[in-house]
C-alpha cells in the first residue's frame, strides 16, 4: 500500500449556522499542502445580500497556519448553501474541483432556469472534474474520488488518507441518510453508493457536511465507518435495500424544499460564481414557479 494511504490528515472544521453546514480544511501533516472542502457563503435571502464571514475565517486559518491550498473541493452541487469557492481561490489559490457528472446537473438545471447559450454545460466553470476512482495527491497524502450518486447525480465522496468526506450522502448514524428526491436523485442508487462507502476500513473517520442535532443532542460532525455500518438508522447492518427505498421515498415526500435551493443551484452549478450582471449593473436570480412540483 502507498505510504500516503497510511497518513492521517489534520482536519479542522468550520460551521455555518444558517444552513448547518460544516466546511473543512484538510492538511497533509508532512507538508504545508491543504484542501478546502464544501465552503459556504453567508447569504441573506430577504435582502439578497452576501457576506463572507465564514469564508474569511477559513482564509485567516490557512494564512495563520502558513498553509498552501492545492484544492477547493465541492462534494456536489449543494442545494442548501452557496459556495465560497471563487472567493477562497482569489484569496488563497488552489483548483476548484467537482465530480465530472456536474454536466448532468448543469443540463438539468440549465433547462429549469432557462439559461441561455452563454451558460456552459460542460463543467468548464471548474478547474478540475474528478472521475470515479481517480487518485490525486494532497502533498504526500493519497486521495481517491469516489462517485456516490443518489442524493444528486454528481455526488462524490473524497477519501483523503484515512478521512472520508461524504457531502450529504450520509449523516451521523442517528440521523441516517440524504434525501433522494431532487431532480436526478434516486433512493436505490443512493443505497448502492452508501455500500461503497461502508466497504472502506472500519477505522476510517467520516466527516459530515451537515448535522441538525436530532432529538436535541449537540451538533456533531465526525464518526467512523464502523459506526455508520453498524448503527446508521437507515442503512446500518441488516437493513435491506427494498425497505430503504420505501422508507426513503416516503420520508422525502413529506419534506419541504431547502430554503436556499433556488439561489444555491443557480450559483453552485457555476462553481460559485454569480450570473452575469444585467444592463443596470445588478445581478439577478430566477424563481421558477412550480419547477419542483
Amino acid at each position: 500500500m502507498n505510504k500516503g494511504n497510511m497518513l492521517k490528515p489534520v482536519v479542522t472544521h468550520f460551521f455555518e449556522p444558517d444552513s448547518n453546514t460544516y466546511s473543512y480544511v484538510v492538511q497533509d501533516p508532512s507538508s504545508s499542502s491543504c484542501a478546502i472542502i464544501d465552503s459556504a457563503l453567508d447569504f441573506d435571502y430577504a435582502s439578497g445580500s452576501i457576506s463572507y464571514r465564514g469564508a474569511d475565517e477559513i482564509i485567516a486559518f490557512v494564512r495563520d497556519q502558513d498553509l498552501s491550498v492545492d484544492w477547493i473541493i465541492e462534494t456536489h452541487v449543494h442545494a442548501d448553501h452557496l459556495s465560497a469557492a471563487p472567493y477562497l481561490k482569489k484569496a488563497l489559490g488552489g483548483k476548484i474541483a467537482i465530480g465530472a457528472h456536474i454536466t448532468t446537473v448543469q443540463n438539468t438545471f440549465g433547462a429549469i432556469f432557462n439559461e441561455g447559450q452563454d451558460f456552459h454545460r460542460d463543467g468548464t466553470q471548474f478547474d478540475h472534474l474528478f472521475s470515479d476512482g481517480e487518485q490525486y495527491q494532497l502533498g504526500n497524502l493519497m486521495a481517491t474520488a469516489m462517485h456516490t450518486p443518489g442524493h444528486t447525480p454528481a455526488c462524490f465522496t473524497h477519501v483523503i488518507g484515512n478521512a472520508v468526506f461524504v457531502g450529504d450522502t450520509l449523516f451521523m448514524p442517528d440521523a441516517g441518510t440524504a434525501r433522494a428526491d431532487f431532480p436526478g436523485g434516486d433512493a436505490g442508487i443512493l443505497f448502492d453508493s452508501i455500500q461503497k462507502i461502508l466497504a472502506l476500513p472500519d477505522n476510517y473517520r467520516v466527516f459530515m457536511c451537515h448535522d441538525y442535532g436530532p432529538n436535541g443532542r449537540e451538533l456533531r460532525f465526525e464518526t467512523t465507518i464502523e459506526a455508520e455500518r453498524l448503527h446508521n438508522i437507515h442503512v446500518g447492518e441488516g437493513k435491506l435495500k427494498t425497505d430503504f427505498v420505501v422508507a426513503r421515498e416516503t420520508r422525502d415526500a413529506s419534506l419541504a424544499m431547502p430554503r436556499l435551493i433556488l439561489p444555491s443551484l443557480q450559483i453552485n452549478m457555476r462553481a460559485g460564481d454569480l450570473p452575469e450582471p444585467e444592463t443596470n449593473g445588478l445581478v439577478y436570480l430566477k424563481i421558477p414557479i412550480n419547477a419542483f412540483n
